[in-house]
C-alpha cells in the first residue's frame, strides 16, 4: 500500500556528485564547532580547554553550487565559514575510529553561513543558538567527489575569498579532530546513516558579508564552492 499524505511532500534535498548524473540524497546535516585551534582562539576560546562539539542544520538548508541567495533576515553580521564536508554512505552507533572511513562516500567544499550577531546574543543569554546556524540557505555546498576517486584527504589548502579578496586560509592537517575521530564521536551521540553530511569545522579568518558579495571557497584535491548574496 502506498503511503497517502495530506499534502505533497517537499522534494528531498540533494547534492551534485562530480562526474555522475545521480545525486547524493541528504538525510541530516551535522557540523563541528571550534575544530581548528586558530579559529577557536579568534572566537575567544581556548582550544586546549574546550574540545570541539556538534550542532546541526536542517537538510533543506542546502544550497547548490554557484547559486544566488537572498541576504538572510534578522542579521547585520552574516559570516562565512569554509569547511570540508564529509558525505556518508553508511553509518551506525558507536562506530570504531578504525572503520569510520568505510562509512564515507566522498567529500565536498561547503560554506557554513552564520548569523553571528544572533549566535553571540543567544550564547550570552545561555540559550540555544540554532537560529544562528540553521536558517534558510545556510549551507552552500559544491559537488561531492567520491573517496574512490580522491581518497581520504588529511592535508591540503582550505581557503575562501570574498569578491576576490582572500579571507580564510588554512590546511586540513590543522583539524583538531580528524574525520575518523569526528565520525566516531558523533556516532556516540546519534545513529549515523547513509545520506548524512558532516561539516568538519573552519579555519580562522571568518568575517562579514554584505548584499552583493560573492564568496568563493576551495579545498585542494576536493573541490570548490561559490555563492552570491543577492542585492
Amino acid at each position: 500500500m502506498t503511503d497517502a499524505y495530506v499534502f505533497t511532500p517537499p522534494p528531498r534535498p540533494s547534492v551534485a556528485v562530480a562526474g555522475d548524473d545521480r545525486r547524493f540524497p541528504v538525510r541530516r546535516i551535522f557540523c563541528v564547532a571550534l575544530n581548528y585551534a586558530d579559529h577557536a582562539r579568534e572566537m575567544g576560546k581556548d582550544p586546549g580547554a574546550e574540545p570541539p562539539f556538534f550542532f546541526t542544520k536542517p537538510a533543506d538548508a542546502i544550497v547548490a553550487n554557484d547559486a544566488t541567495i537572498p541576504f538572510p533576515s534578522l542579521t547585520n553580521d552574516l559570516h562565512h565559514e569554509i569547511e570540508l564536508v564529509v558525505a556518508l554512505q553508511a553509518g551506525g552507533e558507536n562506530i570504531d575510529p578504525g572503520r569510520a572511513l568505510d562509512c564515507v562516500y566522498g567529500y565536498a567544499a561547503g560554506i557554513d553561513l552564520t548569523r553571528r550577531d544572533l549566535q553571540t546574543a543567544a550564547r550570552n543569554a545561555g540559550r540555544p543558538w540554532d537560529m544562528s546556524k540553521g536558517f534558510d540557505n545556510s549551507a552552500p555546498i559544491g559537488a561531492i567527489r567520491t573517496a574512490t576517486e580522491i581518497g581520504h584527504p588529511t592535508a591540503g589548502r582550505i581557503a575562501l575569498s570574498v569578491n576576490g579578496a582572500p579571507r580564510q586560509q588554512g590546511d586540513l592537517s590543522d583539524l583538531i579532530w580528524s574525520v575518523p575521530q569526528i565520525i566516531a564521536a558523533l556516532s556516540a551521540h546519534v545513529a549515523l546513516a547513509a545520506g548524512d553530511l558532516i561539516f568538519t569545522g573552519t579555519p580562522s579568518g571568518v568575517g562579514a558579508m554584505r548584499p552583493g558579495d560573492v564568496a568563493e571557497g576551495e579545498i585542494a584535491g576536493v573541490g570548490a564552492v561559490r555563492v552570491t548574496l543577492a542585492r
